[in-house]
């Protein structure tokens, strides 16, 4: 049961190609954003569809697989934990955030099938 404490699934497409760097010396880490729709009939019958952004964060392999694989309208199922982090910004206000920690990824289809 531990392990449904914190878990989080989801299958979306990224808002942009990931950002790509190395930290505390060489290991890789990207930032993405994932976009998930809902779909869903309002009151009147009609049919609405919601977009929820997603910031996500990935390491080591994981991160070098997104890395090259992926880009811009690339659908992806991940899987993870919810991590919050503090940092100054550059006025010196402390800031919050709140971010999946992408521990599984798997490529779901080419970019190119989401414009057909």
């Amino acid at each position: 049961m531990n392990s449904i404490k914190n878990n989080v699934q989801l299958i979306g497409r990224l808002g942009a190609k990931a950002d790509y760097k190395t930290v505390k010396g060489d290991t890789p880490m990207v930032r993405l954003n994932l976009a998930t729709n809902e779909v869903y009939k309002n009151n009147k019958g009609e049919k609405v569809e919601d977009t929820y952004w997603h910031n996500l964060v990935a390491f080591g392999k994981t991160a070098e697989v997104i890395h090259k694989y992926t880009d811009k309208g690339s659908e992806i199922c991940i899987q993870g934990k919810l991590v919050n982090r503090s940092y100054e910004d550059k006025d010196g206000q402390k800031r919050y955030i709140t971010e999946v920690q992408i521990s599984d990824v798997l490529l779901m289809g080419d970019k190119s099938q989401s414009n057909s």
